[in-house]
This record gives structure tokens, C-alpha cells and sequence, in this order.
């Protein structure tokens, strides 16, 4: 896939944690914002890094904000104009599914531009 068809700002429409399926009033303001391999994460705080792509797998390295030189590990999907994400927030291992349960540092969000 082409990284580039990533680029722009992203709405979160669907997000849970550890099987959990979060409230849309947790991520009603959050936003990514992609440009190339920088993004920007606009939450109850705003954390901006690199991200670099191989296959479906993600590498995120934060740079600034309260994740500043935490790396994380995801897997993703774009289809049907949705960007889903499935974060493994240890980082120690990409997700080999899109499927949070029974695994507490896995972190689902699907977003729509």
C-alpha cells in the first residue's frame, strides 16, 4: 500500500482497549494527522513522532509529548475509506491480529479522514 494514501487528518469513529469497546465520548476530540512518515496525535495531549512503514506493520516513534521515546508497534489496514490501527503499546511485538482481547496493551482505532 502507498503511505501516501494515509496523508491528512483522521477522525477516530471506533476505538477499544483489551477487548473493550471504548465510549465515543473517551476519543470525540481526539485526531491523527499524517503527513509522510511524521504524525501528529491530538488527544488530552499532543504527542508527535515518526512513523515508518514495512508491509501492513507500523513502527511509531514518539518524539514529542508525554509518549516522547517510546516506540510502538502496530499493524493496519485501509479499506472502505477506514484506517484501522491495532497498537501493541509495549512495543515488544506487531499485533498478528485486529483483536484486542484478553491482551491489555493492545489498542484498536478506526478512523475515517
Amino acid at each position: 500500500m502507498n503511505s501516501a494514501n494515509l496523508n491528512g487528518t483522521w477522525i477516530p469513529v471506533k476505538q477499544e482497549m483489551g477487548g473493550s469497546v471504548l465510549p465515543n465520548a473517551f476519543f470525540a476530540n481526539q485526531k491523527l494527522i499524517i503527513s509522510d512518515t511524521a504524525y501528529t496525535v491530538i488527544a488530552e495531549s499532543i504527542d508527535k513522532g515518526i512513523v515508518k512503514y514495512s508491509g501492513n506493520k507500523m513502527d511509531i516513534y514518539s518524539k514529542e509529548g508525554v509518549n516522547a521515546g517510546k516506540h510502538f508497534t502496530a499493524i493496519y489496514k485501509f479499506e472502505n475509506e477506514e484506517l484501522t490501527v491495532c497498537y501493541n503499546l509495549a512495543g515488544d511485538s506487531y499485533p498478528e491480529t485486529f483483536e484486542t482481547k484478553g491482551k491489555p496493551l493492545f489498542f484498536l482505532s478506526v478512523f475515517k479522514k
